[in-house]
């Protein structure tokens, strides 16, 4: 029984999704032949788990389960290694997995050489190699431009792929180095805030000392001007004092003059 025409879709993957409960054998063979030729589905993994795809796994039609694999996490040079194992590509089935090949190159390095894509894609000449890159752009697979003067491929932005158990494996021991990563940062942090409480504490206690040392000078200086006013006023009560009593030679004259005067009379 041959599958169902396929439905559009929000998701393009979603439909094929749903036509693989009701097909089996041989009618999910020819529903893994059109998955893989359908414009704009890259990712394969929710139908891989699929069991009437899972039954694929074993007996005669294991290639091409092992090939929707290959499709889901593998890249061209992988198929070249297991070529044997699996069906013959069509033109549009190879086109796709050297789609695939070049989203998995960007994912591991944003500037890729032409001599990689050139042994990665199986590719002659340096025409193919940009024609394949401009089809890949336009179909909005990766984002990023040619590099012509030092022949690479510059990538700002590529899609998902789906994700093997290796994959996830690796995905959480840089997850685990992240952490780590933050939590010496974290600690760091921490010290650098600690040290520069320390600091604070000290120039606050510091200013304190000083601000008590200026409060006693002042209240010092304040005492002694206090202390130079009491004796200055002190002063001038006993200057202003002395200067009311006449003193004894002044006495003497006076008396003298008064029987000088007596005697002239006489």
């Amino acid at each position: 029984m041959m599958p169902e025409k396929p439905v559009q879709m929000a998701n393009p993957l979603e439909q094929y999704v749903l036509l693989s409960k009701s097909t089996k054998g041989a009618a999910a063979i020819e529903l893994v032949k059109q998955v893989l030729e359908a414009p704009g589905v890259y990712v394969f993994g929710e139908l891989l788990d699929m069991p009437n795809i899972k039954e694929l796994s074993t007996g005669p039609n294991e290639r091409y389960f092992k090939l929707l694999n290959l499709f889901a996490y593998g890249t061209y040079s992988d198929y070249k290694v297991h070529q044997t194992e699996l069906p013959e590509l069509t033109p549009v089935q190879v086109q796709k997995l050297r789609h695939l090949t070049i989203v998995s190159l960007a994912t591991k390095t944003k500037c890729i050489p032409y001599s990689v894509l050139l042994r990665e894609l199986d590719l002659k000449n340096l025409r193919e190699l940009e024609d394949l890159i401009i089809e890949v752009i336009y179909a909005d697979i990766i984002h990023g431009k040619l590099d012509q003067k030092n022949n690479q491929l510059e990538v700002d932005y590529a899609i998902g792929r789906d994700i093997g158990n290796d994959d996830i494996i690796t995905m959480a021991g840089v997850l685990q180095e992240w952490c780590d990563s933050c939590e010496t940062i974290l600690t760091n942090i921490e010290t650098q805030i600690n040290k520069a409480n320390t600091t604070k504490d000290n120039r606050n206690k510091h200013k304190g000392m000083l601000e008590l040392e200026v409060g006693n000078i002042k209240k010092a200086l304040k005492t002694q001007a206090q202390d130079m006013d009491e004796q200055m006023s002190t002063d001038i009560r006993e200057a202003a004092a002395q200067g009311d009593k006449p003193s004894k030679k002044q006495s003497k004259a006076k008396s003298y003059s008064k029987s000088q005067i007596g005697r002239a009379h006489v």
